[in-house]
């Protein structure tokens, strides 16, 4: 069996409106019906999507940021809106490793920041 690949031509589409005033699009023009011709030509260009929001990954190379950073880090353990205390140096560095694995979990095998 031999397929063979060719390219896509414009094509002639042809557009109306029902006494519904539902617009309509076919490859032949409707009887009786006023038509618009329509030439689609399906090379055209295409706008590039936009990438797609992940909020877990925004939120992971977030917390990776703050944690890198040389600042005091807070913790809110009863999540009032206060910081009851500071991390610890070594609490700071569990929760950068567990935030760098976040980025790689959620960010699709994104790049780790490097510290600073």
């Amino acid at each position: 069996m031999l397929a063979v690949a060719l390219p896509a031509a414009a094509s002639k589409v042809y557009q109306w409106k029902d006494a519904n005033g539902v617009t309509h699009y076919a490859d032949s023009p409707p009887p009786g019906q006023k038509v618009t011709d329509r030439t689609l030509d399906p090379r055209a260009p295409v706008a590039p999507a936009k990438p797609v929001v992940n909020a877990d990954c925004s939120n992971a190379r977030s917390n990776l940021t703050i944690l890198k950073g040389s600042g005091p880090v807070g913790l809110d353990a009863d999540r009032d809106g206060k910081h009851e205390r500071e991390l610890t140096p070594a609490e700071r560095a569990e929760r950068t490793a567990r935030a760098e694995e976040a980025v790689k979990t959620y960010c699709e095998g994104g790049p780790v920041m490097p510290a600073r």
